[in-house]
């Protein structure tokens, strides 16, 4: 009843393999390969030497990554305290400005360093250096103020519904260093609109 004919089985001609649509590219691992890669991947070190060994070459890869993202500002490998596109900006918009703070530490080096060698001889120069010390502390101080509430203004225009929370210091802190040894390398020039 439903036996096919004879005929029916002669006429149907098989269908030709075509090319495999897709695939992985590769052929697929025999077992043993597999339980290989996997124990591998699973192996636990055989004593403390061995795990302090394996311990220091991943803190070693995570150093470079860390390092390499200093110098290209990326920001996935960046520590913690400089992540994110709001400390970015911050970054960013320290680099792009003049500040008094960039300075503020050889010129009071060089102040003081004259007023110890040269007041023995004259006695009004340690006036003179006192004076050039309030006169830089001033300064830093209306820096301060200016940076922050330049920064914070900015951030709350390009970043409405983030927080600015220790955005300030995170900003003087860097500002208080020269700029050639600041970490995150700087990305933009003086005076460049920070994006």
């Amino acid at each position: 009843m439903f036996r096919r004919t004879k005929s029916e089985t002669d006429t149907t001609v098989p269908a030709e393999p075509q090319g495999k649509v897709g695939g992985k590219g590769r052929p697929t691992p025999s077992r043993k390969e597999a339980e290989a890669a996997r124990k591998a991947a699973f192996k636990k070190p055989r004593n403390r030497k061995e795990a302090s060994a394996i311990r220091r070459d991943k803190v070693r890869t995570e150093r470079a990554k860390m390092q390499a993202a200093m110098q290209t500002g990326d920001d996935r490998y960046l520590p913690a305290a400089d992540k994110g596109p709001v400390r970015r900006f911050a970054r960013d918009y320290v680099d792009a400005r003049y500040s008094v703070m960039e300075f503020a530490l050889p010129v009071l080096l060089v102040v003081s360093l004259v007023g110890v060698v040269f007041s023995p001889q004259f006695p009004w120069l340690a006036g003179m250096v006192n004076l050039l010390f309030l006169f830089m502390i001033l300064l830093i101080a209306a820096d301060w103020f200016l940076l922050t509430s330049g920064l914070k203004k900015q951030v709350a225009i390009k970043f409405p519904n983030e927080s600015a929370k220790g955005l300030g210091f995170y900003a003087v802190r860097r500002t208080m260093q020269m700029r050639r040894w600041r970490l995150p390398k700087p990305m933009v020039k003086r005076g460049e609109k920070p994006s």
